[in-house]
């Protein structure tokens, strides 16, 4: 049983969370897009329910609330080295029934792979979870194909209308907050997406030799865009900033980075383990659909359809996804 909330019941319900949590969610910014004039959705720290796009996917995902981008992971001086305070306050962050399995994702690189990264786990041990759900599905999405399309594991779930919002809480802290008339509630999940996406099974040798990847890495310019859109990407790199009165006091910084970008790779003596765009592409879509899964049982990707979405060069994920196991398929024939 959930919920049915007025406009006002809604209302006060999010100012009292706010006074709990600071509070995440997809944000419109106008004009805030990589070119003049360009819209674009990511996420951001929200007032109120009407703060929030409902309606529509965010060109970035919720992972720069539990990762930012730049992340100061200690400071130092002379003579000694200081890490910084972790948040204070709770938070919750609202996301979509697919960013949800990459959250999975990212619990599984952070914390259970062979380590624990105190940065994103005490980020995330702060950290509650409010499912927005899907009446449809996104011009780009395959989270269906993908089986990422549901979720029981949120806190809380909203579904906003013009009069009134339902809401369902798992979480006992949050359930406690609720009141108003009980209905049931049943949140919203895609059945079926625009696109159909078949993953390989059993990559032979050949694939990844196969001509297709000459073939998109002629189109593809390096800029990591598809990587930064990503919420399952993790890779980072690491800054040095020496302060300009003392050259040395400065802090070292965690920094999104991209393994499509030229320099990524390079290790002393100039070094480049992937030396062409086809290379590094290759290692991306691989990575998502060989490596991990070989690793940890499932796939990295969760058929967000972001990385189709933001490409300057059309690259199409899925389509290239679908003609490797179209022609596994028929090498098996």
């Amino acid at each position: 049983m959930g919920y049915q909330l007025t406009k006002n019941e809604a209302d006060a319900l999010f100012e009292l969370l706010k006074s709990q949590y600071v509070i995440f969610g997809p944000v419109l910014k106008v004009g805030e897009g990589t070119f003049s004039d360009i819209d674009v959705i990511r996420y951001d720290q929200v007032d109120s329910l009407d703060d929030i796009v409902w309606d529509q996917k965010s060109d970035y995902s919720f992972k720069e609330t539990l990762n930012p981008i730049n992340e100061t992971l200690f400071y130092f001086t002379e003579d000694e080295t200081t890490v910084p305070k972790g948040p204070q306050k709770e938070r919750l962050v609202f996301m979509r029934a697919c960013d949800f399995h990459a959250l999975k994702r990212l619990d599984q690189i952070y914390l259970n792979n062979g380590f624990s990264d105190s940065y994103y786990a005490r980020m995330r041990d702060k950290t509650k979870f409010a499912l927005m759900g899907c009446e449809k599905s996104c011009q780009t999405g395959f989270c269906v194909s993908m089986g990422t399309n549901k979720t029981d594991e949120y806190d809380i779930y909203f579904k906003p209308s013009e009069d009134s919002v339902l809401v369902d809480a798992k979480n006992a802290d949050l359930a406690a907050l609720l009141r108003g008339e009980q209905v049931d509630v049943t949140p919203d999940f895609v059945e079926e997406n625009f696109e159909t996406v078949t993953l390989p099974k059993n990559l032979s040798k050949e694939s990844f030799t196969d001509e297709i990847w000459k073939e998109y890495g002629e189109r593809c310019i390096n800029c990591g865009r598809c990587n930064f859109a990503c919420p399952t990407c993790t890779c980072f790199t690491m800054q040095d900033i020496f302060y300009t009165d003392n050259p040395r006091v400065g802090e070292r910084r965690r920094v999104w980075a991209s393994c499509q970008v030229d320099g990524y790779d390079e290790i002393a003596g100039k070094i480049q383990f992937r030396k062409t765009k086809a290379d590094k592409l290759r290692f991306k879509v691989m990575h998502k659909i060989h490596d991990f899964p070989k690793r940890f049982g499932y796939p990295m990707c969760v058929g967000c359809g972001r990385c189709d979405a933001i490409c300057p060069e059309y690259i199409s994920y899925q389509t290239l996804v679908n003609r490797l196991a179209k022609e596994e398929q028929e090498n098996e024939k």
